[in-house]
Protein backbone atom coordinates (compact mmCIF):
# COMPACT_ATOMS: atom_id res chain seq x y z
CA UNK A 1 0.00 0.00 0.00
CA UNK A 2 2.81 2.24 0.87
CA UNK A 3 3.73 2.37 -2.88
CA UNK A 4 0.40 3.01 -4.28
CA UNK A 5 0.86 6.31 -1.88
CA UNK A 6 4.09 6.82 -3.40
CA UNK A 7 2.77 6.86 -6.84
CA UNK A 8 0.00 9.01 -5.86
CA UNK A 9 1.67 11.41 -4.37
CA UNK A 10 4.21 11.75 -7.44
CA UNK A 11 1.28 12.06 -9.79
CA UNK A 12 -0.54 14.65 -7.65
CA UNK A 13 2.90 16.92 -7.77
CA UNK A 14 3.32 16.13 -11.42
CA UNK A 15 -0.85 17.06 -11.66
CA UNK A 16 0.07 20.41 -9.75
CA UNK A 17 3.07 21.62 -12.09
CA UNK A 18 0.77 21.09 -14.84
CA UNK A 19 -2.07 22.74 -13.44
CA UNK A 20 0.50 25.88 -13.49
CA UNK A 21 1.79 25.42 -16.33
CA UNK A 22 -1.79 25.61 -18.03
CA UNK A 23 -2.18 28.50 -15.21
CA UNK A 24 0.38 30.50 -16.26
CA UNK A 25 0.15 29.73 -20.35
CA UNK A 26 -3.23 31.10 -19.49
CA UNK A 27 -2.14 34.42 -18.05
CA UNK A 28 0.89 35.32 -19.72
CA UNK A 29 3.28 34.38 -17.64
CA UNK A 30 3.89 36.08 -14.16
CA UNK A 31 6.06 38.73 -12.55
CA UNK A 32 6.70 39.71 -9.01
CA UNK A 33 4.08 42.37 -9.42
CA UNK A 34 1.31 40.15 -10.97
CA UNK A 35 2.53 37.13 -8.84
CA UNK A 36 -0.31 37.44 -6.17
CA UNK A 37 -2.76 37.45 -9.16
CA UNK A 38 -2.14 34.83 -10.23
CA UNK A 39 -2.38 32.50 -7.22
CA UNK A 40 -5.84 33.15 -7.76
CA UNK A 41 -6.88 32.14 -10.97
CA UNK A 42 -8.48 28.56 -10.87
CA UNK A 43 -5.43 26.70 -12.77
CA UNK A 44 -2.83 27.84 -9.96
CA UNK A 45 -5.22 27.88 -7.49
CA UNK A 46 -6.12 24.38 -8.19
CA UNK A 47 -2.53 23.05 -8.46
CA UNK A 48 -1.36 24.86 -5.10
CA UNK A 49 -4.63 22.94 -3.44
CA UNK A 50 -3.18 19.83 -4.95
CA UNK A 51 0.12 20.75 -3.27
CA UNK A 52 -1.12 21.01 -0.14
CA UNK A 53 -2.91 17.81 -0.62
CA UNK A 54 0.16 16.11 -1.40
CA UNK A 55 1.88 17.30 1.38
CA UNK A 56 -0.20 15.79 3.92
CA UNK A 57 -0.22 12.57 1.63
CA UNK A 58 3.76 12.76 1.92
CA UNK A 59 3.86 13.33 5.86
CA UNK A 60 1.68 9.71 5.84
CA UNK A 61 4.01 8.03 3.53
CA UNK A 62 7.17 9.88 5.77
CA UNK A 63 6.00 7.86 8.99
CA UNK A 64 5.41 4.57 7.23
CA UNK A 65 8.52 4.75 5.07
CA UNK A 66 12.21 5.27 5.57
CA UNK A 67 13.33 8.09 3.78
CA UNK A 68 15.74 7.01 1.61
CA UNK A 69 13.00 4.63 0.08
CA UNK A 70 10.34 7.08 -0.27
CA UNK A 71 12.44 10.23 -1.33
CA UNK A 72 14.21 8.76 -4.21
CA UNK A 73 10.49 7.46 -5.43
CA UNK A 74 9.88 11.04 -6.16
CA UNK A 75 12.22 11.69 -8.80
CA UNK A 76 9.68 9.51 -10.86
CA UNK A 77 8.36 13.04 -10.74
CA UNK A 78 11.07 13.98 -13.78
CA UNK A 79 9.97 11.02 -15.72
CA UNK A 80 5.99 11.78 -15.80
CA UNK A 81 6.87 15.54 -16.08
CA UNK A 82 9.21 14.87 -19.22
CA UNK A 83 6.54 12.47 -20.41
CA UNK A 84 3.95 15.46 -20.24
CA UNK A 85 5.97 18.31 -21.71
CA UNK A 86 6.63 15.57 -24.53
CA UNK A 87 3.33 14.87 -25.37
CA UNK A 88 0.58 17.55 -23.85
CA UNK A 89 2.97 20.62 -24.05
CA UNK A 90 5.13 19.64 -27.32
CA UNK A 91 8.28 20.36 -26.35
CA UNK A 92 11.31 19.17 -27.79
CA UNK A 93 13.05 16.41 -25.62
CA UNK A 94 16.62 15.55 -26.87
CA UNK A 95 17.66 12.08 -26.79
CA UNK A 96 19.70 12.99 -23.82
CA UNK A 97 16.47 13.81 -21.34
CA UNK A 98 15.36 10.53 -23.00
CA UNK A 99 18.68 8.81 -21.32
CA UNK A 100 18.16 10.74 -18.31
CA UNK A 101 14.52 9.32 -17.45
CA UNK A 102 15.58 5.91 -17.95
CA UNK A 103 18.56 6.05 -15.64
CA UNK A 104 16.17 7.47 -12.87
CA UNK A 105 13.90 5.01 -13.72
CA UNK A 106 16.57 2.13 -13.29
CA UNK A 107 17.97 4.59 -10.64
CA UNK A 108 13.82 3.61 -8.48
CA UNK A 109 13.88 0.03 -9.77
CA UNK A 110 17.28 -0.76 -7.98
CA UNK A 111 15.85 1.14 -4.78
CA UNK A 112 12.60 -0.82 -4.91
CA UNK A 113 14.48 -4.16 -5.64
CA UNK A 114 16.76 -4.05 -2.58
CA UNK A 115 15.87 -6.40 -0.47
CA UNK A 116 17.78 -4.41 2.77
CA UNK A 117 15.36 -2.25 2.75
Amino acid sequence: MNYIYLLLNVLMLVTGQVLFKLGLAKNGGVTFSNAWKAIFTPFIFTGLTLYVMTTLLWFVILSRMPLSIAYPFQSLSYVFGLIIAFYIFKEPVSITKWIGVAIIILGVAFIAADKNS
